[in-house]
């Protein structure tokens, strides 16, 4: 394992990489509506990351066809944008957006109601982005990334939800897959010594049942196992002395 410890300019870097995707994610949230199809919001946000002179990080990446993975209801993560897959009230859409800026990447993810969603997966999608914030407090100078994952963990199993383990956070910085891997699930005092400088994603993936997923013909597509509705929140953190402090906001 390989872990670059980031400089203040490096940081800097970053946190504008990081603006433009929440900027891009924000943009994705407000422009959802029933009848759109995934691909006129992929467009979305393709061409607002390269209005703002970056890179859409995920087209080409591995081959994905696509500048934003749109994964809807029980698709977990890595949807590929279709012009004949529509969006519908009472959706829940999960938006993933990376941006590359000045050398290095800023990713980040939300699941968006689509007007009126039933209780359960408005619980669903209130406890995902619970545990995302629960572990970036959670992220602090000298803690074990394994408290971390933990705190994920822990917060939606108490709740009856099922945690992705297939999948996971990462590390980030010049490229968007860095060590180390950030699971949502580990055990207390365990894994690394979180240090300043230190930058990864943090993205609770979760299932309204179960933990079990499985990919699609496509390739890419993730789903549940049973057909169970899916969230997905990322936030870009860095590790300061002051505490976490989070890269991807607008």
């Amino acid at each position: 394992m390989s872990i670059t410890i980031k400089s203040k300019t490096d940081l800097a870097k970053m946190r504008e990489a990081g603006r433009i995707a929440a900027r891009a994610l924000e943009l994705a949230g407000k422009s959802i509506r029933p009848g759109m199809t995934t691909f006129q919001l992929d467009k979305i946000i393709h061409d607002f990351i390269v209005s703002c002179d970056a890179v859409p990080t995920f087209l080409g990446y591995g081959g994905f066809p696509a500048s934003a993975c749109i994964s809807i209801n029980e698709e977990v993560i890595h949807g590929i944008p279709n012009k004949r897959k529509i969006i519908h009230e009472g959706d829940i859409v999960s938006v993933d957006v990376g941006a590359t800026y000045d050398g290095f990447v800023g990713d980040n993810a939300k699941t968006f109601p689509v007007g009126k969603i039933s209780k359960e997966a408005q619980d669903l999608l209130d406890v995902t982005e619970a545990s995302l914030y629960k572990a970036i407090e959670a992220a602090q100078v000298g803690a074990r990334l394994g408290d971390v994952c933990h705190t994920v963990e822990a917060y939606c199993t108490e709740r009856g939800y099922g945690i992705v383990r297939q999948y996971c956070g990462h590390g980030i910085g010049h490229e968007m897959h860095e060590d180390p891997e950030v699971p949502n699930y580990g055990r207390p005092g365990h894994g690394i010594r979180l240090m300043p400088g230190m930058t990864f994603c943090i993205e609770p993936m979760i299932n309204q049942k179960g933990d079990g997923v499985k990919v699609l013909k496509d390739g890419w597509t993730v789903i549940t196992a049973n057909g169970s509705l899916s969230a997905h929140f990322e936030h870009q953190i860095a590790i300061t002395k002051d505490g976490p402090v989070i890269m991807t906001r607008v």
